[in-house]
Order: C-alpha cells, then structure tokens, then sequence
C-alpha cells in the first residue's frame, strides 16, 4: 500500500511497517545527490573502490540514502552501487543463528525450583523488518526467548519437565515463531539442554526411588517364600502318603551331600524313628 508520503508495507499480523522511498525528495536531497554523484565523477577511477559494494551470497544489504531507504528493496547478493556520502548500508547475514540461552530458575506449577538451559536455532527471513522494526535482533530474541522459557516452564509440573522436554520445547519454539515474525525473524528450532535440580531436592528423590526398589525387593522376596512354603507343602503332602517316600529322600540328600563334601556322616538313630 503507497502514498504519496510514503510506503506502508503490511506485515503478517497486519500492523504496517512504515517507510518513505517512495516519498518526494526536497530541494536539499536533491542538491546532496547531485553533488554527490559529481564527487564520485571527479575522483574516477579512484572513487569506484568506495561506491562498488559486494554482498555475498548469504548476505542482503539494506540501504538508505540521507537517512530514507532506498527503493527497491534488499541488495544482494552479488555488486551494486552506492553514492558517497549521502548512502549507508546495513548488512544482514541470512544464515541459522544459534543462542544459547543463558540458565533460567524457573518455579514449577507444584512449587519446585529448577534451572533450565536451552539453545535457539533461528535466521532472518525478511531483511528490512529486521533492521527497520527492531533495535538489535540477537538481543531482542534472546530476552524474549527467555522470558518465554520461564512463562511455559512456570506452567508444567517437574515431573512433565523431566519426562516431556519435546512438547515443552515445541511450544517455546511457536511462541517465539510467533512474536518474532514482525522482527522478520523465523525461528527453526527449540532444544531444552538440561534440567538442574537442587542438591537437596536430587538426594530426596534418590532417597525416595532406593525406598520404592527395596520396597519392590521385599514384595518378591515375600511372593518367594509363600511360592517356596506352598511348594514344600505339597511335597510334604506327597510324602506323607506314602512313608517310602520319605526314605528314598533321605538317602537322595545322603548321597548328595557325600557328593559335595565327600565325608561320612553318620546318624545316631535309626530310620524307624522316622515313621513316627
């Protein structure tokens, strides 16, 4: 949408990024172009080293002249021309860039304080709302990543902290998508590095997890022995119905025991007692 004062370029969420290149230039512009473009004509060949610019292929460069930006738009990649002077540029890297958000403490939903580190993943997608609608874009979505971080950690319990980082991380990186789009800043991806917990808070824990497995220990030491005296129960009740039972046992349990130790043992009461 253009006027005749100006250009208002309509973001994504419909608030308008003003600028003037289209805007009439006065009698003063019109003079400083002018004079200029005779500079860079009276210093030829000499001045095309300072009016030749050469953005990389990663690279745009947005240019204002006399403090307007300059129609048409990002420079680059490749060469393009500026006057002396009356022209400055600001280079912006289109490429991923990382932060590493530094450690936030964060109170969980039930009352626990932890500290978390996360590292973004985000790059420039629009050049000119990067430079023209915010100040310093790595420091802006670095306090923004941060505060967004301690708002959504704020609303999970530790337990979802500890075992749900994706989802957690996930909705970080659409909050951020979101706020950042005006900035002209596409963010790619959110990682939780870590979740540090109190000294005290991880003795507790271990405390309470040895608990629960010794616990769980004597629960199928318990099964154990009621499995073993049912057993033996069954045994002895075979046993006892028939009384040569008992004695082919009994020499079994001599010859074994003769067998591992290899000794004589014997036993001062005859068999017959053991009828009784």
């Amino acid at each position: 949408m253009s006027g005749a004062n100006g250009s208002n370029r309509v973001d994504v969420i419909g608030r308008p990024v003003v600028t003037t290149e289209n805007q009439a230039n006065s009698a003063i512009e019109k003079v400083a172009s002018v004079t200029s473009f005779m500079l860079f004509l009276a210093f030829f060949p000499i001045s095309i080293f300072v009016c030749l610019v050469v953005m990389l292929e990663f690279q745009r460069a947005v240019v204002f002249r006399l403090g307007r930006l300059r129609k048409g738009g990002p420079r680059g990649p490749g060469i393009f021309f500026i006057l002396p002077c009356i022209d400055s540029i600001v280079s912006v890297d289109l490429r991923t860039v990382s932060i590493d958000v530094a450690p936030q403490e964060v109170l969980t939903r039930d009352s626990v304080t932890v500290t978390l580190d996360a590292v973004i993943y985000y790059r420039i997608d629009d050049p000119l709302r990067a430079v023209i609608q915010v100040a310093n874009v790595m420091s802006s979505t670095m306090l923004l990543a941060q505060t967004t971080l301690r708002n959504v950690a704020g609303t999970k319990m530790l337990m979802e902290l500890l075992a749900d980082k994706e989802s957690i991380s996930k909705s970080i990186e659409d909050i951020l998508d979101v706020a950042t789009d005006p900035w002209g800043v596409k963010v790619e991806l959110v990682e939780i590095k870590d979740v540090r917990l109190p000294f005290s808070l991880q003795r507790a824990m271990a405390a309470e997890a040895e608990a629960t497995r010794e616990a769980k220990a004597k629960i199928v030491a318990a099964e154990g022995e009621y499995k073993a005296s049912t057993a033996l129960k069954q045994a002895s009740d075979i046993i006892g119905m028939n009384p040569i039972a008992l004695q082919l046992r009994y020499l079994q349990t001599m010859n074994t025991i003769s067998a591992e130790r290899n000794s004589t043992i014997i036993f001062p009461f005859p068999i017959e007692l053991m009828d009784i």
